[in-house]
């Protein structure tokens, strides 16, 4: 089989690139995974360059030094959806509690079309609103707010906080909090959660 049809066949897997992304994400330097893997440098550097292939055992040494699978390395990345655009006339807007009468705000996911998303990403337009009516939520992980445009206040456990346009703020969303438009304009902020 000619080389050429061998490297459009085996292109599309990402195995140099892998094998790197692997080997920094450990902060280890080639020199290091050579000695766990009794491989060269000078072989793991082509190897991550793509300027030649393991061989199968090969791959399985370095794979067992990482603590990961063959299967790992022959995921076709075009097929993992490692890049995932949500254009705007794709997303649906929510309220923050279907069948609620009074709604504090409505969302927008940003990022639902992402397979093993480590984030959550939501566009919120936040509705005027008696503060006595808000309902507190809660949830596990981490929360980033970045107002984009009017003012926001929130709650967070039994402190008050009030945001305008460009201000941010990180917090922990197991602490039951609320969020409120303040004044008339328009309230808009990107919310970002993980965990």
């Amino acid at each position: 089989m000619p080389s050429k049809t061998i490297d459009e066949g085996l292109r599309p897997y990402q195995i140099g690139p892998k094998l790197r992304a692997l080997r920094l994400k450990k902060s280890m330097g080639l020199v290091e995974l050579g000695k766990h893997t009794g491989l060269s440098a000078a072989l793991l550097s082509k190897l991550e360059r793509d300027k030649l292939y393991p061989t199968l055992p090969t791959l399985l040494r370095i794979a067992m030094v990482f603590s990961v699978g063959l299967e790992y390395f022959f995921t076709d990345e075009r097929k993992r959806h490692v890049v995932s655009v949500v254009t705007k006339d794709e997303r649906i807007r929510l309220p923050e509690r279907p069948g609620a009468g009074d709604v504090a705000y409505y969302f927008e996911s940003l990022d639902f079309k992402t397979n093993e998303r480590k984030t959550s990403a939501y566009l919120a337009d936040f509705e005027p609103m008696e503060e006595e009516k808000l309902k507190p939520h809660q949830h596990p992980g981490s929360e980033f707010l970045h107002v984009l445009k009017g003012s926001l206040g929130l709650k967070i456990g039994i402190d008050q906080y009030e945001l305008d346009a460009g201000d941010s703020i990180y917090f922990d969303p197991s602490v039951p909090h609320t969020y409120r438009r303040v004044g008339k304009q328009p309230c808009q902020a990107l919310i970002v959660t993980a965990g």
